[in-house]
């Protein structure tokens, strides 16, 4: 899923295949999407990594983050 050889940086890659479970209903408007640790073993990627794909999700209106609570797929 993620290719550490390919041009494309980890965190966009990461970000992409969390906006498609995003757009295929795995990961359901209003619901949080899995922990940063989670992420991080799943994909087998760094903290840093997992934040930057994170911020990007937000840039991208796919994600908010509420403090205190997590982060969440944004209702569209």
């Amino acid at each position: 899923m993620i290719d550490p050889l390919s041009p494309t940086p980890m965190y966009v890659q990461l970000a992409d295949v969390i906006a498609k479970r995003i757009e295929t209903g795995e990961l359901p408007p209003k619901r949080p999407i899995p922990s940063e640790s989670t992420l991080q073993q799943e994909y087998g990627v760094a903290r840093g990594t997992v934040r930057a794909a994170v911020r990007l999700l937000r840039e991208r209106g796919l994600v908010m983050t509420v403090p205190q609570r997590g982060t969440y797929v944004s209702d569209r």
